[in-house]
């Protein structure tokens, strides 16, 4: 990128839960095609600043920014704390598009369900990424991009026991992202869903290192052959961000080498 390029014309994209896996994979991926990226965490700052310096290291520059999508309530401080952050950064007043991959993994029976477990998917994977969106849709430039991180538990096929609640509501993620595909098309921004197949990530308590054995019955499922990896879903994800991927809206695409096709 020629480095005389005006600050206020570079693209910024937020993304949250970048500390790790694919948000992090995403951040790398997205900076490699010239854009800024604004990573947030939780609890893990450690981990997010490892963000940013693979994000340097690739020729991007990116800033951690702590955020916990558990709670709508501080959307607004974080809004203040982003306009601010991406002014100091790089000069810019908007982003170009959000990233909403924060969220965990696991499942729970349904007879061991509680409402507490149950109100935390919800906060987290449902709920959260809804809000955020609304809450930075100011920021947001004209022509911008929503990209929502849904899973391929939704679709018929992968229907292992124990996601119900997951899956409900990465679901009702899928559903939301294709009526707001419809109510934000006014101002040009594309709201798509990627659906990651099993992907070696640092959800479930990092099961692929834990459990290696594990990996061979689930490539078994998978049409290529193989778990997926971070960087397969952030190449997706880097595109539909991009201005190249202008003309698709309102979409789920599966990321996930054809598992349980």
């Amino acid at each position: 990128m020629n480095q005389d390029q005006n600050s206020n014309d570079i693209p910024v994209v937020v993304v949250t839960g970048a500390s790790a896996g694919i948000g992090r994979g995403a951040a790398i991926e997205i900076a490699r095609r010239g854009m800024r990226v604004v990573a947030t965490y939780n609890s893990r700052p450690q981990e997010a600043e490892e963000t940013v310096r693979l994000v340097r290291e690739s020729g991007g520059d990116a800033v951690a920014l702590r955020l916990d999508i558990a709670h709508s309530d501080q959307f607004p401080a974080f809004r203040q704390e982003l306009t601010e952050a991406i002014s100091a950064a790089w000069g810019a007043t908007t982003v170009r598009a959000l990233v909403n991959n924060a969220g965990f993994g696991g499942g729970l029976p349904f007879t061991e369900m509680t409402e507490d477990a149950f109100d935390r998917y919800y906060r987290v994977l449902l709920k959260g990424p809804y809000f955020l969106t609304q809450a930075l849709l100011p920021l947001l430039s004209d022509g911008g991009s929503v990209v929502n991180v849904s899973s391929s538990s939704v679709r018929p096929g992968d229907t292992e026991a124990g996601y119900s609640g997951y899956a409900g509501m990465k679901g009702g993620l899928v559903t939301a992202t294709r009526y707001l595909a419809n109510e934000l098309a006014g101002r040009g921004i594309t709201v798509n869903s990627v659906a990651p197949g099993p992907t070696r990530t640092r959800i479930s308590d990092d099961a692929f290192d834990r459990f290696p054995e594990i990996i061979d019955g689930i490539a078994a499922r998978t049409a290529l052959g193989r778990i997926g990896e971070p960087q397969d879903v952030g190449r997706v994800i880097a595109f539909l961000v991009s201005t190249d991927a202008g003309w698709i809206t309102g979409q789920d695409i599966q990321v996930s080498g054809g598992f349980a096709l």
